[in-house]
Order: C-alpha cells, then structure tokens, then sequence
C-alpha cells in the first residue's frame, strides 16, 4: 500500500508543476502584458490549486501509512540526524506553508480592484508558492516511479 501511494504522490507533482507553471506563464503574461483578467486566468489558479490539493491529500495519506512517519515519531532527535528522514520532517510544512500560499493567492488576486493588480498578485503569489513547493520537493527520489 505504501509503495503504490508514493508512486502516486511522486508522479502526481509532475502534474502540480506544470499546473503551476501554466498559472505563473499566465500571471506573468497578464502583469507584464497588463492584459484582462479572464476565465482562463482564474481557471490557470484553480488548476494549480486543485492539484497541489489532491497532492497534499496524497501526502496526508501517505503520513498515516508511512513506516518513515512511524520512524520519527518514535524517536524525532535521532529523525532529525537521518537525512531521509529529516528531509520529510521539513517536506511537510513547507509544502502546507506553500499550499496555503496558493488558497491566499486565488483569494487575494480574484478581491483584487483592476486587472492588471490581479495579474500582479497571482504572480508573485504562486511565485512564492512556487519556489517554497521546488525547495520542499524531495528531488533525490525517482523522478518516475519503477523507471530508476
């Protein structure tokens, strides 16, 4: 169970970066292009905030079946001098820090007066988000599961 879960969760971030890379493309052509905000533009956030959901939901469920989980909540200190482990000590809250970043940003540039302001907050928003989520993601690992 565990196996097939992280599998998942490893392709599915090929999914939220490219949704997330579809959001900033579109952001940053609407700030720099002072273009309208449309559809399309809310949709590019929605995208990219529905997939880091369903990621994070992954994760979670990966939280309560992982034997590394079970490892360090047994012994945190001796977690914390074991670099697997303590990666997925910092990989959890970096990756909600950037998840809420993401929400916030959706909310913040849709209030937002103008077009061009919603432009700009979508853009610095989900490049926060962006670059939190990039430094959180555990690159070590596969970047295909089963493929090496």
């Amino acid at each position: 169970m565990y196996q097939f879960i992280i599998n998942i969760h490893n392709i599915a971030r090929w999914i939220v970066i490219i949704a997330a890379v579809y959001a900033l493309f579109r952001a940053y052509r609407g700030w720099f292009g002072k273009r309208s905000w449309t559809d399309a533009d809310r949709k590019a956030g929605m995208y990219f905030s529905i997939a880091f959901d369903v990621q994070f939901l992954l994760g979670l469920i990966l939280t309560v079946v992982s034997p590394l989980v079970r490892s360090i909540i047994s012994s945190f200190q001796n977690a914390m001098t074991i670099d697997e482990l303590r990666l997925i000590v910092e990989h959890i809250p970096l990756m909600l820090l950037s998840l809420i970043i993401v929400h916030v940003t959706s909310v913040l540039a849709k209030r937002a007066g103008d077009d061009v302001t919603k432009h700009r907050r979508a853009a610095i928003g989900y490049t926060l988000a962006f670059t939190v989520m990039i430094l959180a993601i555990p690159w070590a690992r596969p970047f295909f599961p089963g493929l090496g």
